[in-house]
């Protein structure tokens, strides 16, 4: 058995306990947590930390995939500047990809993350998630603005699906965004994804979005002409919330990622929708449009946030807490306890694994993290916060 305590422990099952000591197995199960009322007397065996102990990070959005993209990307460039950096820039080198995606697997473990949401395009990181510490689940990702192309499309993926399978990996089929998807692709993939647990797809990340849906113009139809990934016309959505209510199956839980220009009249249509959960990767947004989502607007419209890292493609780290850090800077109001809710609790009802993860309780086994160097006072993460794995 092994003993911790700190200044104070956010277990998300009520108020943060001040100095209660928490017991765990070898493997890090919680066996108990002792509410000493912040009384705790010298004992033997218990490690003691000055700071706060937290269940390990769920990271809500990641694309393992990506990690050998490092450096690789102009920042700045606007979600379409980004797109044809990444058409142009990404490598068919299967040893490179696979070698910086073991590398960043370590890393995000290491930075705390514990459950990971992680977006596939092939099944080249899969073995590298049978062997990780972090426990992953797949979303195999759908895209292609081409109707005629969207049987192969389907079958591509369902390809990886069966692989997927064989693994005994989890995993569901996704659409990659609203924009990137013929409307026959859609239906083909509500078809296949009727039963999905969860879902996953890019949201609102751009202007540009609108305008290729709406109006069949602007910077992402002129990025698809010149690519010729399209001729011509375009058979798309009519809109952002007619794809989530009507192209999307209305099955499990549905995590919208980034949300960077999301607005009121839009969260209000969608809200129609159960098990919604909205995904914010600031760092990602800051790096490709120097935009940060409203977490102010969704926290007035109730709507229940997670967080994620995105790739290494648009972020310099795979780190939670860095996002975490942002999120707190560019909205004062945000605590600690609110930041870490998001980052664990939230993120594990988001992908269903709520009875393993994001919980500091009894037969859970969320991992266990310290934030150091914060300010306990007022409760509060300051630049040089970090953290330390215990579990």
């Amino acid at each position: 058995m092994k003993r911790f305590s700190a200044q104070y422990i956010i277990t998300n099952s009520g108020t943060p306990l001040k100095r209660a000591i928490i017991t765990t197995t070898e493997d890090g199960t919680i066996v108990g947590i002792e509410d000493t009322q912040g009384s705790l007397y010298e004992e033997h065996s218990v490690e003691f930390y000055n700071g706060i102990i937290i269940p390990g990070f769920v990271n809500c959005h990641c694309h393992l995939e990506l990690s050998h993209m490092k450096e690789a990307i102009s920042c700045g460039t606007g979600l379409t500047g980004f797109i044809d950096q990444v058409r142009n820039t990404r490598v068919t080198d299967n040893e490179s990809i696979i070698r910086a995606a073991k590398a960043a697997d370590k890393d995000m473990y290491a930075a705390g993350v514990n459950l990971c949401a992680d977006i596939c395009n092939t099944s080249l990181t899969f073995e590298i998630k049978k062997e990780s510490e972090i426990t992953y689940h797949n979303f195999l990702e759908v895209f292609g603005i081409d109707p005629a192309k969207a049987d192969r499309r389907m079958a591509e993926i369902i390809k990886i699906a069966e692989i997927a399978d064989e693994m005994n990996l989890a995993y569901s089929i996704v659409p990659h965004s609203v924009y990137s998807l013929s409307l026959t692709l859609f239906r083909l993939l509500r078809e296949a994804s009727s039963e999905n647990r969860i879902t996953s797809i890019h949201f609102m990340e751009t202007p540009g979005e609108a305008e290729l849906v709406e109006n069949h113009s602007g910077p992402l139809m002129s990025s698809y002409l010149k690519s010729g990934l399209i001729t011509s016309g375009i058979e798309a959505v009519k809109s952002h919330s007619d794809a989530i209510l009507n192209e999307i199956t209305r099955k499990g839980n549905l995590i919208l990622v980034h949300n960077t220009f999301a607005n009121q009249v839009t969260i209000r249509e969608i809200g129609k929708r159960k098990n919604l959960y909205w995904c914010l990767c600031p760092n990602s947004n800051r790096y490709i449009e120097n935009m940060i989502p409203p977490a102010d607007l969704l926290i007035d419209e109730e709507c229940i946030i997670v967080a994620g890292t995105d790739s290494l493609a648009s972020n310099d780290k795979l780190d939670m807490l860095e996002e975490l850090k942002t999120l707190q800077h560019h909205f004062p109001s945000l605590t600690i306890e609110t930041l870490v809710t998001w980052a664990t609790l939230n993120g594990a009802k988001a992908l269903g694994e709520e009875d393993r993860f994001g919980v500091i309780g009894p037969g859970k086994r969320p991992g266990l993290l310290l934030l150091q160097d914060v300010d306990l006072q007022n409760m509060r993460l300051l630049p040089g916060s970090s953290v330390k794995r215990l579990v």
